[in-house]
């Protein structure tokens, strides 16, 4: 029996055969050429399925007979080698090469197949060793640690409770039958934590033999910052003259050193002109002329080259962009790399830039005025703070321009005073006249340094600068040809910049631009004429037909038009239609890719940055496409195609710097992670070959991609993330996707906690829309077993392991609470050393090893989550040594960075899950700027509470009653990491703990909850509430004729199928799982030997009562509004007051129904929360049945809700609608009635959760440190405020500080005066027993849950004074 059980491996593997194979019958439409291939593999593994699973079934009835005989051993020895080879099969080959191989077969039908989705480039010897190796690894150790760690230590529990029945319970209803298997239902949830865990632990392996790996590479390519790092700068001439230069094409009359002399010189003075270096500095780093010996003039190299200690602070400002810069560039410069082609020879390129509405140029009034009354700090000075030594030499340039204009102009000062004073301004805001040309410089110095256009074009023009050099430096000849005219060589070296680059910013929005953004438009031409705009121009069509639109192209050089003021386009192509059908980046690319000019495309987003010493190694990275040397012979000719086996190469990638790093702990997270994500996983990726196109700094091969699907697909939510389906079309179509360590571009990222969620909202977005594409069905059906795993764990792997993180603390929660139960209501046996039960201790229960699985499991859970910090800390050890690697790590803990990991992976778990529920996919514009504004308590809690907030809560709770039930040391960071997920967005919010904006938060707060009832407001807690439903119900369809009512925002309805699962069957499954742990503890007599009541019926009545409440309370205040409302018309408040009037008597009827349930539980606290948990789950899932099955489609306005409170139903553009939107609104108004109670109090609970911080003395100033790593000295200041409005303030905060402390008070005295009030009121059953009494800290977490309904009691009143003045906020 013991073969055949085991066996039993093989049918599992073959049963998740069967259900993939279904799953792709329901994906695949029949009509498919190659669909046939599935019912040949289908009826297969149904006969695979009988061979491994049938025998075990005729051992089970033959293996007890007493008749020894040896068939069964031998029908179970030959049913566990078919089941091995099974699984190995299953395991190893691709379904999609079964039966009807689509990748290497022959016959004719596969033919398409195999061109365009499984051509995929084959790999050497040395990488695919490499990727075999890699997955050899990786599994091995994960087996071997699942083993010991996993599967091992779980036989015992295994062991103690797979036939532990609990004895002397008993329940009114269900008896024995569910009580008694309480062990067995435990052991099961542990099962399924294990499983997880074991999902999980793949992930961890691949992460760190990705990273080893990654190390190896960078060694062995030379990258390494501990390869021999002294000789790296000393070198770095000969090794610009060897690799940069095309030195093997020119006269060898000209020395290296006055080559590379013109190079290097060139290099530090753009440095110098972008303020990096000050004059000092470049004296020290440039060549210089000086006189020979022999009276001949030489050129001098630096110090830097000649004399360079490794004391850095002597050549650079310490720390700074320029050191940064160099110290890549040397660095760079010591890996192999292909040889450059002359100039003249080197192929055309351009770059495409989309731009859509972010930010070209900043204005004046953004520089040096706040943004907003919650802004403490203008743009101009937090530049100034971040690069104070840029500023310093911007500043010092400006003074040299401005004395010698004041020298022309004969102004001059002399006294060494006066100039002191008049140097202040230029300090402060860079300019002393208001001159277009100072205010110009300053403009562009702060656009230089935040996300602009204006950077990134700045940056891309370097190609042009580096090409001119080039070629100047390569080419003496030229220089002597045109000998002193220098407008001549100017020209000529233009004019092969032209042909060899071209540079188009795709502004889609062009012709609707406003007069500030012409203007900048305008600028960027006058300064870069060779900047080409392509833009979607409108024309009216002939009257009633639809307007003409044309793809547009103008440059510096285009005409004026004098009528109009624009500039003429150069060209003008008609268009068939509106363009933008998709999210609209990707249709912006698309319609002006007519325009790119050349071999090879650079798309470069309008956030990045470029370097001159970076663009001068534009010939090595078009080399790498190895197209500089290509065989004469025909591909076609019958002895030709030999020369044309290997692949083409269809994407370079490259690296990315994030010059976002260091502004603040957000700003380096997000920089972190685009550094891992960008360099360190690609390094390894690439070599493999499973890296797949990620925009920003990639280049494509034109040609290549432009003939084969093109370079961006558009379809609207399904090509969100358009980059990454650009590489899986390359893939499957035969190209190479390559990786280039030795290049880098700058690029920006999101600052802000709300724009980084934002982020990975549409990442996971993305990403659910990509495993429904048919390129991952393609990729994962095809591709070879090693292949697709490198490529599975390095894109979806990512998501599905964050999904896995967030459902590992779900079901432990789960698990934890149900060993609680177990720990609470049983006798544990004591065991001694050995682990072996003590005698004397009858009917108890051995459960130690369950205690101790659960250790392991938090420290898997806990190296699960920590691992994320690995690469980066490795990535910055190899590039800039230990101790800037340390450091990095301590700030990143020290400003709670591992708060804001636990709650973006929950971000990324639910973004994900949503979109694959419910759909929805869609570009959400971030916006780049600093994020220094505070950001008030109810956007935030409006933003956060459905993705995060709510689940992080449920958990708190049921983490609450495992500390209480079964405390352990190690639940501390459960504690931290639940507690996480609700109070990140306010722990990462500037100046959250300013007290007068903390209570400023609670009166808004308090407001919120109570507008939108009697006019329509843009925030209110109704508008929140009901746009949170519109996934489920979506919104009334448009009537034909009427006018389109579409939003931006709006997702369609979600499917009929997705919505009975995630609405209706999970949370009624959910509450079972609560409702049998709390009728398990309830199951056991009391203290008297008495049965309890039923717990059913309890829960139930408590559950169910305040929602029956709520519906009487409703249909009551229907009919008094019907019939009163009209005849108050005049009265505006009327609806206010009736909105009002119904949530004060729902907090009633919660506060009655709750008080109710304490004194049932004879206040005993664990079974208290228990309940509370089983309640919360009852009520969640009616809520969501009400909403799921009940409700109709909503409208895209409000006038339902004012209907319902004011009584008036006409005049409301209802039409007939309105004698059926009352019995909607009605179940509407039920559920949202539990809701605003639900969020009442939880918008207390987090108040008070954080009130303790903000008491702390100087705690703005040490939480700005944490936010914005900056020193104290450099803090920002406190915001300004006029006399009225400080008074207002002080005002404010008076009155609402003594709300909020009054219902701290009471709550703080309900937990002190908890130790039974009601003594020797004997008739009211209550007991003061010690063991109920918990310890202070459980006891303080459990009150402010129970007790908060008594502080609503004495808040109900000022609920009602707010309903009924609710203003707007000042």
């Amino acid at each position: 029996m013991t073969w055949s059980a085991t066996a039993l491996g093989g049918a599992v593997s073959t049963l998740i055969m069967i259900a993939a194979t279904i799953a792709e019958f329901s994906y695949i439409p029949t009509t498919w050429n190659n669909a046939s291939h599935l019912t040949t593999r289908l009826i297969f593994l149904l006969v695979v399925l009988a061979l491994t699973g049938g025998p075990t079934f005729y051992i089970a009835i033959v293996d007890d007979r007493p008749a020894p005989s040896n068939i069964p051993l031998i029908i179970s020895i030959v049913q566990f080698f078919i089941s091995v080879v099974a699984t190995l099969t299953f395991g190893l080959l691709p379904s999609g090469r079964m039966f009807g191989d689509r990748v290497a077969g022959k016959a004719r039908k596969y033919m398409a197949s195999q061109t365009f989705t499984a051509s995929y480039p084959t790999l050497g010897r040395g990488p695919r060793t490499a990727s075999i190796s890699l997955w050899i690894l990786i599994f091995g150790c994960k087996f071997a640690e699942s083993y010991f760690f996993l599967t091992s230590s779980f036989s015992s529990p295994i062991a103690v409770m797979a036939r532990t029945k609990v004895q002397g319970c008993n329940d009114r209803f269900f008896g024995n039958a569910l009580c008694q298997n309480q062990v067995p239902f435990a052991l099961t949830i542990m099962y399924i934590m294990d499983l997880i865990l074991f999902f999980l632990d793949t992930y961890l392996w691949y992460i760190i033999w990705v990273v080893v790996f990654s190390i190896g590479r960078s060694f062995s390519l030379g990258l390494s910052i501990w390869t021999p790092w002294s000789e790296v700068f000393t070198r770095l001439p000969k090794r610009i003259y060897a690799k940069m230069l095309a030195t093997a094409e020119m006269e060898v009359k000209y020395k290296p050193k006055v080559l590379v002399s013109q190079v290097w010189n060139a290099i530090i003075i753009s440095m110098y002109r972008e303020h990096l270096l000050s004059i000092d500095h470049v004296q020290r780093l440039l060549y210089h002329q000086t006189d020979g010996a022999d009276g001949h003039r030489t050129l001098r190299a630096p110090p830097f080259f000649t004399n360079n200690k490794g004391n850095s602070g002597d050549f650079f400002p310490p720390g700074g962009e320029a050191e940064r810069r160099i110290s890549f560039f040397a660095s760079s410069l010591t890996t192999a790399i292909p040889e450059p082609l002359p100039v003249d020879a080197m192929p055309t390129f351009t770059v495409l830039v989309p731009h859509y509405s972010e930010k070209i140029l900043l204005s004046l009034r953004e520089i040096i005025k706040e943004e907003d009354q919650n802004t403490r700090v203008t743009l101009l000075e937090y530049l100034k703070q971040l690069h104070s030594v840029e500023w310093d030499n911007f500043v010092k340039d400006t003074k040299i321009l401005a004395e010698e204009s004041a020298h022309f102009d004969g102004t001059s000062s002399t006294n060494e005073k006066t100039s002191r004073v008049d140097d202040l301004p230029f300090y402060c805001i860079g300019f002393k006249t208001s001159a277009p040309e100072y205010t110009l410089r300053t403009r562009i110095w702060a656009s230089l340094r935040a996300q602009t256009l204006y950077r990134t074009v700045s940056g891309m023009m370097n190609y042009a600068k580096a090409i001119k050099l080039l070629y100047r430096v390569e080419n003496p000849q030229i220089v002597q040809r045109f000998a002193g005219n220098t407008d001549r060589l100017e020209r000529e070296l233009e004019r092969m910049a032209r042909r060899k680059f071209k540079f188009a910013v795709s502004m889609q929005r062009f012709a609707k631009f406003n007069k500030e953004e012409q203007e900048n438009a305008e600028f960027l031409l006058r300064a870069y004429p060779e900047l080409q705009i392509a833009y979607l121009d409108e024309e009216a069509g002939v009257k009633g037909s639809e307007p003409r639109l044309f793809s547009a192209l103008i440059d510096g050089h285009s005409e004026i038009d004098p009528q109009t003021g624009k500039r003429k386009p150069k060209f003008r192509v008609e268009l068939p239609g509106n363009p933008i059908l998709g999210d609209g980046k990707s249709d912006n690319q698309n319609h002006a890719i007519i325009f790119y000019r050349g071999e090879y495309l650079q798309l470069i987003d309008a956030n990045q940055d470029n370097y001159l010493e970076e663009c001068l190694k534009i010939r090595n990275i078009l080399g790498e496409f190895e197209e500089y040397s290509i065989s004469s012979q025909s591909p076609y000719a019958q002895w030709g195609h030999k020369e044309f086996t290997k692949h083409p190469v269809a994407i370079v990638g490259t690296r990315e710097y994030i010059f976002s790093e260091n502004i603040g702990v957000l700003g380096d997270i997000a920089a972190g992670k685009e550094q891992t994500f960008g360099t360190m996983t690609p390094r390894t990726l690439a070599w493999i070959g499973a890296k797949l196109h990620y925009g920003h700094p990639d280049f494509l091969n034109a040609t290549f991609m432009s003939t084969r699907g093109g370079v961006s697909k558009a379809q609207k939510g399904l090509h969100l993330n358009e980059d990454i389906f650009a590489g899986m079309n390359a893939m499957g179509r035969g190209g190479r996707i390559k990786h280039a360590e030795y290049y880098q571009c700058g690029k920006g990222r999101d600052l802000g906690f709300g724009t980084i969620l934002n982020f990975q909202t549409k990442l996971g977005t993305g990403m659910g829309e990509q495993m429904l594409s048919r390129e991952y069905y393609y990729l994962g059906t095809q591709l070879p077993i090693d292949r697709f795993l490198a490529f599975y764990y390095g894109h979806p792997g990512f998501h599905i392991n964050n999904i896995l993180v967030i459902y590992s603390i779900q079901v432990f929660m789960v698990t934890l609470l149900y060993i609680g139960t177990l720990n609470k209501q049983l006798a544990i046996c004591k065991v001694d050393s050995q682990s072996n039960v003590l005698a004397g201790q009858p009917g108890c229960y051995n459960l130690i090893p369950v205690f101790d699985w659960i250790k392991r499991c938090i420290m898997s859970i806990f190296l699960v989550f920590f691992i994320a910090f690995l690469p980066l800390f490795l990535q910055e050890l190899l590039e800039r040594g230990t101790g800037k690697a340390l450091i990095r790590l301590g700030k990143h803990f020290l400003s709670l960075s591992p708060i804001f990991e636990v709650f973006s992976t929950q971000i990324y778990s639910q973004s994900i899950l949503s979109n694959l529920t419910f759909g929805g996919a869609r570009y959400i514009a971030t916006g780049r700027g600093f994020a220094n504004t505070r950001i008030s308590f109810t956007i935030l809690y409006s933003r956060f509470a459905g993705p995060s907030i709510y689940m992080g809560m449920r958990n708190l709770m049921l983490l609450l009653y495992a500390t209480m039930a079964i405390w352990t040391p190690y639940l501390i960071y459960f504690w931290f990491s639940v507690l996480s997920l609700c109070i990140a967005p306010f722990v990462f919010n500037p100046h959250q703990f300013s007290f007068p904006d903390f209570i400023i938060d609670y009166r808004e707060f308090l407001r919120w909850m109570s507008r939108g009832n009697s006019k329509t407001t843009s925030s209110s807690w109704y508008g929140y509430c009901r746009l949170s439903r519109t996934m489920i119900t979506g919104y009334k369809k448009k009537k034909l004729g009427h006018p389109s009512e579409k939003l931006s925002g709006d997702v369609p309805r979600a499917s009929w199928k997705a919505v009975i699962f995630s609405e209706i069957v999970w949370p009624i499954c959910s509450a079972t799982i609560f409702i049998v742990a709390y009728m398990f503890v309830k199951s056991f007599p009391d203290r008297d030997g008495r049965q309890n009541p039923s717990p059913l019926i309890r829960i139930a009545v408590i559950a169910v009562g305040p929602v029956a409440w709520n519906a009487a309370i409703l249909l009551g205040l229907f009919f008094i509004s019907l019939f009163i409302g009209p005849m108050l018309d005049s009265w505006k408040k009327f609806p206010a007051v009736m909105a009002s009037l119904a949530h004060f008597l729902c907090l009633i009827g919660l506060l009655v129904f709750f008080e109710f349930f304490w004194f049932l539980e004879l206040w005993d606290a664990s079974h208290a929360v228990l309940g509370v948990i089983s309640i919360i789950a009852i009520q969640r899932a009616i809520q969501k049945i009400l909403i799921a099955v009940f409700l109709t489609r909503e409208y895209k306005h409000d006038e339902t809700n004012r209907a319902w409170w004011s009584g008036k139903w006409y005049g409301r553009g209802l039409g007939s609608s309105a004698f059926s939107q009352p019995a909607r609104e009605f179940i509407v108004k039920i559920v949202e009635m539990s809701s605003w109670s639900s969020d009442f109090l939880l918008g207390h609970i987090l108040m008070i959760i954080m009130t303790p911080p903000t008491l702390i003395p100087f705690i703005d100033k040490l939480h700005s440190m944490m936010m914005f790593w900056l020193r104290p000295s450099k803090q920002i200041r406190p915001p300004l405020f006029s006399t009225k409005q400080k008074r207002q303030r002080r005002w404010i905060v008076f009155k609402y500080t003594i709300v909020y402390v009054f219902m701290v008070a009471v709550l703080a005295a309900l937990i002190v005066l908890r130790n039974c009030p009601f003594q020797g009121s004997h008739h009211l059953y209550l007991h003061c027993m010690p063991e109920h009494l918990m310890t202070a800290c459980v006891w303080t977490g459990l009150n402010i849950l129970v007790h908060i309904a008594f502080v609503l009691h004495s808040l109900s009143v000022h609920s009602l004074y707010i309903h009924l003045h609710s203003a707007g906020s000042l």
